[in-house]
């Protein structure tokens, strides 16, 4: 498996929300990625791992990351954090999407291949399928983890921008409501530290 993903190859695995689409973070399989989804470029995809050590050496990871994504449901919040060099413009340049998986297949794969990309396995516009295998079947794709996903509300995106004014040194803004409310994030953030 890892050798596939590492020639460029795609996975569709299950996620607690949607069937996501896989391919390590490099030019070949975000170009097949891309192609496979009709996804413009200008549209980056986020970034699942098994914990945060996963992409410590791409991104910036605030104190306080830990104890906020503990706080709620596992896997319910997608943050935005400055990456420490430009990245593919595909995974966002300088704001990469960074989500720590719930679900233990998704963890399982992220153990095993590191860092993958989380986007829905189904093409740009067209209605997401529950069951990882029909994904991979309607997109053309070979490789699949076996499983069938409960469908619904997807992460709620919250950007994380450092700015020495704030109290913790970042500035949170919530930019998609997901399974997480925003009430809920803001009633965290504002929370003394």
């Amino acid at each position: 498996m890892k050798e596939h993903l590492q020639s460029g190859g795609l996975i569709v695995y299950p996620t607690t929300t949607l069937p996501g689409l896989g391919c390590l973070p490099i030019k070949e399989g975000l170009d097949n990625l891309f192609s496979v989804k009709s996804r413009p470029d200008s549209m980056p995809v986020s970034l699942g791992i098994a914990d945060l050590e996963q992409v410590s050496d791409l991104v910036v990871i605030p104190n306080f990351l830990s104890e906020l994504l503990d706080s709620f449901t596992k896997g319910g919040i997608t943050t935005i954090l400055p990456a420490i060099f430009p990245l593919d413009q595909r995974l966002g340049g300088m704001n990469v999407a960074v989500r720590v998986f719930a679900h233990p297949e998704a963890i399982e794969l992220a153990k095993k291949v590191g860092a993958i990309t989380a986007t829905s396995a189904n093409e740009s516009g067209m209605a997401p399928e529950c069951s990882t295998e029909e994904a991979a079947k309607k997109l053309g794709i070979g490789k699949f983890v076996p499983g069938t996903c409960p469908n619904g509300l997807g992460s709620t995106y919250i950007l994380l921008e450092e700015d020495g004014v704030e109290e913790r040194g970042w500035r949170l803004t919530v930019i998609r409501e997901g399974v997480v409310p925003q009430s809920d994030v803001m009633k965290w953030w504002t929370i003394p530290v």
